[in-house]
């Protein structure tokens, strides 16, 4: 008689041994990310500590203290005071501080200038800021013709099939924008612009005219105009678009919305501290 009896796959069996050290080492790296918080909290209490201060305060072997530290000076996040051997919070600290400050102030600042503009125009107007190679959308204001529009807050969107991501990708530093043109470019509608060439010379039209437009490059019957936002140093740190269907943000219509965006973008610009 033949057993029905299924034999088990080996491969599907569960090891507990294999298991238990996965979870240890989970454990583990959450501990030393804790750890190294923790490190960062105690200098910006302290001012600055040793390795034995930091080291005590963990409740850890100085070994642990040292190797957390070497991390976070390797990222720029702590430095060392080679006179005393005192460690201090690094300039890394500030940068992701004024990022995340930008962002904030942006946001804050684009509330009646956002509001304005899409109760103007009755359509979609968002601010964008570069996270990586992409721009992601911190604000949002819906005009009385988009009721229906979809929600872009929060999202991330391509640099080179968005009217604001062009605008960001033509005014990155040149080493890090040609990095960005020298990846494949992907393809999300046939109109999008996929070589390096072409969209080099639409980035150059995007500095000199003051404005950056997309029409179906990232969704069929989409489209927008964007201008940039700058900082108190001339450095453009976010940009501001109008988005919406194709028939009526149409050629004819097009002056209109450019002017408008862009004297948007320079009223933000203004708030954020540019032209004093």
């Amino acid at each position: 008689m033949t057993s029905t009896h299924k034999q088990s796959d080996p491969s599907e069996e569960k090891n507990p041994t294999t298991e238990k050290q996965s979870a240890r080492g989970s454990a583990s790296a959450v501990q030393s990310v804790d750890r190294a918080v923790s490190v960062l909290e105690i200098l910006a209490r302290h001012g600055e500590a040793g390795v034995t201060e930091i080291a005590d305060e963990l409740d850890v072997h100085k070994s642990t203290a040292f190797r957390l530290l070497g991390v976070l000076e390797n990222r720029g996040l702590v430095a060392q005071a080679k006179d005393r051997g005192k460690y201090y919070l690094g300039a890394g600290v500030l940068r992701l501080a004024g990022a995340a400050a930008v962002r904030l102030d942006i946001s804050q600042e684009g509330v009646p200038v956002c509001r304005e503009l899409a109760d103007e125009l009755g359509e979609t107007v968002n601010i964008a800021v570069l996270d990586d190679d992409a721009a992601v959308n911190i604000m949002q204001a819906r005009g009385t013709a988009s009721v229906t529009a979809q929600n872009w807050l929060g999202r991330r969107t391509p640099l080179h099939a968005t009217s604001s991501g062009k605008v960001l990708l033509a005014h990155m530093p040149p080493t890090l924008r040609e990095g960005i043109l020298a990846r494949p470019l992907p393809r999300f509608t046939e109109r999008t612009i996929t070589g390096a060439s072409m969209l080099r010379a639409e980035l150059e039209a995007v500095v000199e005219q003051g404005y950056g437009l997309t029409s179906e490059e990232l969704e069929l019957g989409l489209a927008a105009v964007a201008a940039p936002i700058r900082a108190h140093d001339g450095k453009v740190i976010a940009s501001i678009s109008v988005s919406g269907p194709v028939y009526r943000l149409n050629m004819d219509r097009l002056p209109e919305l450019a002017k408008r965006t862009v004297a948007a973008g320079a009223e933000l610009s203004r708030r954020m501290g540019y032209g004093f």
